[in-house]
């Protein structure tokens, strides 16, 4: 079950940072989110490659 959606909280969980954190992230980084309805949801093979090429910086 390695490719289901994670939540706001479990990839807040995951990258060790704050829910506000990824909010942020998402409109200020281009944290590769997807809004499914209310809810935003992520892949987390897209938020590692999105980490690995500096996404964070």
């Amino acid at each position: 079950m390695e490719d289901r959606w994670l939540s706001v909280d479990e990839i807040a969980t995951y990258l060790g940072i704050k829910r506000d954190t990824v909010y942020k992230w998402i409109s200020e980084k281009n944290l590769p989110a997807h809004k499914i309805g209310r809810l935003w949801k992520f892949k987390r093979d897209e938020i590692d490659e999105w980490v690995r090429n500096g996404g964070v910086n």
